[in-house]
């Protein structure tokens, strides 16, 4: 198989992973951030599963060139919680987590049909296995504390004043530090002994019931 066939089947079998992965992390957040008392991301039209109302055609690209994209950020406006700094951590958490369910889900679904003895081809193993696989990496890599994922808006709320000011002073480097991530094996680093340690806590809960 030449590389451009490789580059096709991977494409495909990998679609269907990427756009769930993004849908139901800017979904997640932008439900509880309505659940929280804020009615942007309703007004914006965020709280459907619909991808066109998330899906970053650039950001999808980007995402099969360069292992890097985006979608659409959900607008969200503090001042509408009752608890601005608790409340910024939940709707934060809530994507790589929602991410994290899927995986989780998608994983039980494969192991229930490999019970049934379900007629499952090459290509459908490929497109489970991705769901689960791209879901797992889409909430590692959220949580890591660089601006502008996820996880750096968890670790500016809780640290104290002072620090958090500081801290927030990154987002100036946000594009110059994601280019260091992308261009070193820090990914890597990071993400092949939290992918397994994620694997590993799903399939013990799995291997409980199943």
């Amino acid at each position: 198989m030449d590389d451009f066939g490789y580059f096709l089947i991977r494409a495909l079998t990998s679609l269907p992973g990427i756009i769930i992965a993004m849908v139901i992390h800017e979904w997640a957040h932008a439900r509880v951030a309505y659940a929280l008392g804020d009615p942007t991301p309703k007004m914006m039209g965020r709280l459907t599963l619909n991808p066109a109302a998330h899906i970053d055609l650039i950001g999808l690209l980007m995402l099969f060139i360069v292992h890097f994209g985006w979608a659409k950020p959900v607008q969200v406006n503090p001042y509408n919680f009752s608890n601005p700094r608790r409340d910024d951590i939940l709707v934060s958490i809530a994507g790589p987590f929602a991410n994290f369910a899927t995986a989780f889900v998608t994983l039980i679904v494969m192991i229930i049909l490999a019970k049934m003895n379900f007629p499952m081809s090459e290509g459908m193993q490929l497109v489970f296995s991705s769901i689960m696989i791209i879901n797992i990496n889409f909430g590692i890599f959220n949580l890591i504390p660089i601006p502008p994922l996820d996880g750096f808006h968890v670790v500016k709320q809780i640290l104290p004043y002072e620090l958090s000011v500081k801290f927030e002073s990154l987002e100036r480097y946000s594009m110059i530090i994601l280019i260091v991530i992308l261009m070193t094996p820090v990914l890597s680093i990071i993400f092949v002994p939290m992918q397994r340690f994620v694997l590993g806590i799903f399939q013990g809960i799995v291997g409980i019931f199943l």
